[in-house]
C-alpha cells in the first residue's frame, strides 16, 4: 500500500468526467486499499479516484460508523429530504463551505470484488455519498457552496 498525492483545485483532471470500471484487476484492488490510506493520512473521510490522478468511478468512504464503504460505478437512485452544512474537501485544502445536500441518498454500486450492492445513507453519510459522487463527474463542491467559501484551520478539515 502507498500514499498517492492528492490533486488540488486548478489540477485539470478534477473536472473531468470518470470512466466505470468494467472488471475489478489487481491494479485496481491496490487502488482501493492505497485510496483508503491516503485518506486515513490526511484526515479525509471520503476519496475518490480522479483526487489521486486515477479517472475511473472508484470512491471510498469512512465516516467512522464502524463501516468502510468501495463504492465502484456508484449510481444514486434515491434522495430524500436535505441538509445544510459545512463542507470541506482534501483536494481544496484549508477551505470550507455551505453546502445543501439530500438527507439520505440511496446509490447502487459494485463493492471491491464487483459484486451488486445498494446502500442507503443518511445524515453525514449521505453528504460524503453525494460529494464523492460528485468528483466522478468532475464537481467539486465548491461549485455548490451557498456564499463564500472560508478559511479553516487544519484541524477542522474533513472530506
Amino acid at each position: 500500500m502507498a500514499i498517492r498525492q492528492i490533486r488540488t483545485i486548478g489540477d485539470e483532471i478534477l473536472r473531468k468526467e470518470c470512466k466505470p470500471v468494467k472488471e475489478m484487476t489487481p491494479r485496481l484492488k491496490e487502488l482501493v486499499e492505497d485510496m483508503f490510506e491516503t485518506m486515513y493520512e490526511t484526515g479525509g473521510v471520503g476519496l475518490a479516484a480522479p483526487q489521486v490522478g486515477i479517472l475511473k468511478q472508484i470512491v471510498v468512504i469512512d465516516v467512522e460508523d464502524g463501516n468502510q464503504y468501495v463504492l465502484v460505478n456508484p449510481e444514486i437512485t434515491e434522495t430524500e429530504g436535505e441538509q445544510t452544512g459545512p463542507e470541506g474537501c482534501l483536494s481544496v485544502p484549508g477551505k470550507s463551505g455551505t453546502v445543501t445536500r439530500p438527507e439520505k441518498v440511496t446509490v447502487k454500486a459494485f463493492n471491491e470484488d464487483m459484486e451488486p450492492i445498494e446502500l442507503t445513507g443518511e445524515g453525514f453519510l449521505a453528504r460524503a455519498i453525494c460529494h464523492e459522487c460528485d468528483h466522478l463527474h468532475g464537481c467539486l463542491y465548491v461549485d455548490k457552496v451557498e456564499g463564500e467559501l472560508e478559511d479553516v484551520g487544519e484541524a477542522e478539515e474533513e472530506e
